[in-house]
């Protein structure tokens, strides 16, 4: 029985979660402006009114559709809009071109997350039994919080092409109250075996971790802890970027078409400092901050010149289960002390740091299907099995991922030259 399956909605108090995430998708968007959640920066990010209602459009589309058929649509126009990547639901509105669609407005969207609502409150106190209802419902949440990720990371790459440079939220702790320098880099140790991994048991995960299997590994080490600004500054200093024995072969080709220099968000001062541009503003390079909009191939070339490498997949998996998801010095969408920024590298307490949260990890892994996996049938499997061609894998969450959203078995993914995910990594290295 898939886990979607398991879901009831009485056991998971439904809809009092559903009116928490959706609650917190609309307090990302308090004090933007309806300039600021118009605007798409490239055609890779969409704008915070798009991600608003499609978001929405999920919930119409998939759930009252089926279980409410008489109800009216909200505007019969929104179907196409707000669709995504959907192919088996109908047309859709070209991707690059979301930006442009500046009717309905922000007010529009607001009044059809508030009537979709207030049918999906009436439809989860009233089905209480319907246990295809709560898996699916359980899927649109879960589709939410990537959501309330996109909508950070999109919006931060808009933010960053204002020469004024806005901050989206400012910070609740001075960046003076954190440490300077993380923890020495240590190396942990790992069993080499047959060792399980992917999704088992009850609790919700997407199509993509399944099922569960048996891998062979050989003994290996996991870096403590991410890599840290300067630890990447080095590699600048070094000249990473213009050494290209470092690189895969596309990825040099790349750095020299795109001019990279160094990670997106970085720039150079006059006076040869590094400034960073953050969601709370641009700052200087900080000492224990984890390096952040990493491409893969940006990422692979650091490793090699470490002497080490990207953990696979299933090494990363197999070194996080079982640590606890609110560790310290961990930061998720709802740690406000530090603002919207990866936390301080390293906590000399823990054996691994930060692997639930802060920036997601690089692994040299690309994606692909599990043994054995199956896509859903119908839209929903669309979801997630058919990119799985030219995207690498990345693990452990972010500072922008909401902390119920995330798990050991969690598979990300991204191109290999995407860079404005909110990705950074950790170094492996064989035994043996």
């Amino acid at each position: 029985m898939h886990a979607l399956d398991m879901i009831h909605l009485s056991d998971h108090r439904l809809a009092e979660r559903y009116a928490a995430v959706r609650a917190t998708t609309r307090a990302l968007a308090d004090g933007l402006s309806p300039e600021d959640c118009q605007a798409q920066s490239m055609p890779d990010a969409s704008p915070v009114k798009w991600h608003l209602a499609h978001t929405t459009w999920f919930f119409a589309t998939f759930v009252l559709e089926r279980w409410r058929p008489r109800l009216p649509a909200f505007d019969p126009s929104f179907r196409v809009l707000f669709n995504s990547y959907y192919e088996t639901v109908g047309d859709k509105h070209p991707r690059p071109q979301r930006g442009l669609v500046t009717r309905p407005g922000l007010e529009r969207v607001q009044e059809y997350r508030d009537y979709v609502d207030d049918a999906m409150q009436e439809l989860l106190h009233t089905a209480a039994d319907d246990t295809a209802l709560a898996a699916l419902v359980e899927l649109g949440l879960h589709h939410e919080q990537q959501h309330q990720e996109l909508i950070l990371m999109d919006l931060k790459h808009l933010f960053s092409c204002n020469p004024l440079l806005p901050a989206y939220r400012e910070a609740a702790a001075p960046r003076s109250a954190w440490p300077t320098a993380p923890q020495p880099l240590r190396w942990v140790e790992q069993p080499a075996g047959v060792h399980a991994i992917g999704h088992g048991g009850p609790d919700f995960a997407f199509d993509n971790e399944s099922p569960r299997h048996d891998v062979l590994l050989r003994p290996w080490a996991l870096a403590h802890r991410p890599v840290t600004e300067p630890e990447y500054l080095a590699f600048i200093e070094d000249g990473g970027y213009r050494r290209p024995e470092l690189w895969l072969s596309m990825g040099w080709d790349i750095v020299r078409t795109r001019d990279w220099q160094a990670p997106l968000y970085w720039r150079q001062a006059q006076d040869g400092a590094w400034q960073v541009f953050t969601l709370r503003g641009e700052r200087a390079l900080a000492g224990d901050v984890p390096v952040c909009h990493l491409s893969y191939f940006e990422a692979d070339a650091y490793a090699r010149w470490a002497g080490a490498r990207l953990p696979t997949e299933a090494e990363w998996e197999v070194a996080a289960a079982g640590l606890s998801l609110l560790q310290p010095a961990a930061n998720t969408l709802e740690s406000d002390a530090l603002g919207p920024l990866p936390a301080p590298a390293g906590d000399a307490t823990l054996s691994l740091a930060q692997m639930l949260g802060d920036v997601w990890e690089w692994t040299s892994s690309s994606y692909a299907p599990y043994p054995g996996f199956h896509p859903a049938e119908g839209a929903i499997g669309e979801y997630n099995g058919k990119f799985m061609c030219n995207q690498y894998v990345l693990r452990g969450g972010s500072f922008a991922t909401p902390a119920s959203h995330l798990r050991a078995s969690y598979r990300n993914f991204f191109p290999p030259d995407a860079r404005w995910q909110f990705g950074g990594l950790r170094l492996a290295r064989d035994l043996g």
